[in-house]
């Protein structure tokens, strides 16, 4: 049996999420169904984490074991993406150690979160448009708070079956460019159901001068979800990056 981890970008505004559900369609279902064809052989995929309903992927990655012997990775790309629909596409399959985790190996992770203050039919299906001038200022501020805690229950979707509420970010900050556009990237060994949606929107209440460095922290120590800010919408939220350790990697033979 070998394991491989397999890297692919997606436009989730068709998805219910990542994950597979009841209610609709997840991309884990798709390309578990896409690969199982391919392959000729029922095969199951596990992700780095879970997107949310309406969430991108610039770089989600997974991984399945299969017993059928070495193949072509280039092929069995470009076969995928021939299969796939067109708002998902393969980037890379790689073999990994068998002990390799998508989900537990992962060291890292990043989402990028965009806005915009003007009406851009062309940017409307992945940025949020806002209807005030936000104080980059003041948002990058409690961005700086933010690295200071690791209990982010506050953030958090209620009734969850995770068992801790502890992340470590290692970034976090805004950025804009030109006059009406702002990206939102925050880095973290992990993240929680709707954690970086809850961010935003908090931030945005002190973008807008509702909200205060006393007042935010206020928010985290309470640990509490109702005393934070509403999600910010899912469709300008984008997984940008997973990282994993060197040592997960089967070398390729020369």
């Amino acid at each position: 049996m070998m394991r491989f981890f397999i890297t692919l970008s997606y436009n989730g505004k068709n998805y219910v999420g990542w994950q597979i559900q009841p209610n609709g369609i997840g991309v884990q279902q798709v390309l578990q169904d896409a690969l199982s064809t391919v392959l000729r052989e029922p095969l199951e995929v596990t992700g780095a984490g879970r997107t949310d309903a309406g969430v991108h992927a610039r770089k989600m990655v997974a991984h399945f074991d299969f017993s059928g012997g070495s193949f072509d990775e280039k092929d069995l790309i470009r076969n995928l993406n021939s299969f796939l629909p067109r708002d998902i596409s393969i980037r890379e399959i790689r073999e990994v150690k068998s002990d390799a985790h998508a989900r537990f190996s992962a060291i890292s992770r990043t989402y990028k979160y965009y806005l915009t203050t003007e009406k851009d039919p062309f940017l409307h299906d992945f940025t949020y448009q806002v209807f005030f001038q936000p104080d980059i200022i003041a948002m990058n501020a409690l961005c700086e708070v933010l690295k200071e805690y690791e209990d982010f229950t506050s953030f958090s979707k209620l009734h969850t079956d995770v068992k801790t509420n502890i992340c470590r970010i290692q970034e976090a900050y805004w950025r804009q460019e030109g006059d009406t556009r702002f990206t939102f990237t925050i880095t973290a060994d992990r993240f929680l159901r709707n954690m970086v949606r809850a961010i935003v929107g908090t931030l945005l209440e002190a973008g807008r001068g509702k909200l205060d460095e006393y007042g935010f922290r206020r928010v985290i120590e309470a640990k509490n979800r109702q005393v934070a800010g509403d999600s910010a919408p899912g469709h300008a939220l984008f997984l940008h990056d997973v990282i994993y350790p060197d040592d997960v990697w089967v070398a390729k033979q020369q």
